[in-house]
């Protein structure tokens, strides 16, 4: 059995208090720890609420808050470091390369990229650090990553809710819904890009 699964049914056998807990630092830690699957277990919570195991404004608040205190964690990590130290590091999950492209494109479009922080998949924690080393406004950040979290799992609290009750059945479609999400989100950035490369070859010539 691998890990994932038995977290879940490690998560299924505590008191429900614990669990809407342990649900929060799912979603904190999939911000802090990219490869955490925080989207899986917060759907897999919504199960535990279509069964009436946990109640949907506990399971709501607790994944909201739980996202929330992730991303501006690394936003106020980027802040306090400062750029140098994470361009100089070069860490795995925050590479130096996918910040300075963040950065740019901060430039370009601003607070835009914090309230759509959730719907990037692969950069939201690169998002929430350069949005620090760019010392965006800390109130407003937090304000638009709000807003974006929260209409991030309340899309996918409703889709864990409305697939059924059988988890092992549904573990797979969410899986699938994950992976062609992402496929969309690479082929309209794959788009964008070309766009915007085609845009400057014309204006040169």
């Amino acid at each position: 059995m691998v890990y994932l699964d038995r977290f879940i049914e490690f998560l299924d056998s505590l008191p429900d208090l614990l669990v809407y807990f342990m649900l929060g630092v799912s979603a904190f830690m999939e911000n802090i720890f990219p490869p955490a699957p925080g989207d899986t277990i917060t759907a897999f919570g919504a199960f535990l609420v279509g069964t009436g195991r946990l109640g949907f404004t506990g399971m709501f608040i607790a994944t909201t808050l739980g996202s929330l205190s992730g991303f501006m964690a690394l936003f106020w990590a980027g802040q306090w470091l400062g750029r140098r130290y994470f361009i100089e590091r070069d860490f795995r999950f925050f590479k130096a390369a996918d910040i300075i492209r963040t950065e740019e494109w901060f430039r370009k479009y601003g607070y835009v990229l914090i309230l759509l922080n959730r719907f990037l998949p692969g950069v939201r924690s690169v998002i929430s650090v350069a949005g620090g080393i760019s010392k965006l406004r800390v109130a407003r950040v937090a304000w638009l990553a709000l807003i974006s979290c929260s209409v991030w799992n309340l899309i996918w609290i409703s889709i864990g809710y409305t697939l059924g009750s059988n988890w092992q059945e549904a573990k797979g479609r969410i899986g699938d819904i994950l992976a062609n999400y992402n496929l969309a989100i690479l082929f309209l950035a794959g788009i964008v890009i070309l766009f915007i490369i085609l845009r400057k070859v014309l204006k040169r010539s």
